[in-house]
């Protein structure tokens, strides 16, 4: 068996109205990032995700979002972050942008790097969160 090795890019959903983060549902972020590549790289760029693109994690209150992509492809979905400019969900466009605070491929560094984003009183269920996304896998 084949093993692919993954990159986890953990972003920050930045929008003018915080109460507007509770649109944030995994598709719409999926989707927004699947049209930002095909924009900045092309057909290539777009093929390129068809193989493991996948929003693993997405938290509406604290806006944190993680995206999991092959290790050799990780840069174009890194550099096509500024070109997201709205959400679309549930028939609304937030205007946001993504702001990439770490990138990294060890469970428990990326697992810490969310944990450090998170609101104080929401680290317990936090936690509990990202135990039960890392199990699945």
């Amino acid at each position: 068996m084949v093993r692919f090795k993954s990159r986890y890019l953990l972003c920050e959903v930045c929008v003018e109205n915080r109460s507007s983060l509770l649109l944030l549902e995994e598709k719409a972020i999926y989707h927004a990032v699947k049209a930002a590549v095909a924009r900045a790289h092309g057909d290539y760029g777009a093929a390129l995700l068809v193989l493991s693109h996948a929003v693993k994690y997405v938290n509406a209150h604290t806006g944190i979002v993680l995206i999991r992509c092959r290790k050799s492809h990780y840069r174009v979905v890194w550099s096509a972050l500024p070109f997201i400019s709205f959400l679309e969900n549930r028939g609304q466009k937030v205007q946001c942008f993504l702001n990439c605070l770490h990138v990294g491929a060890e469970r428990d560094e990326v697992r810490r790097a969310v944990l450090s984003c998170s609101l104080g009183k929401e680290k317990d269920v936090e936690e509990e969160e990202m135990e039960d996304d890392w199990e699945d896998e």
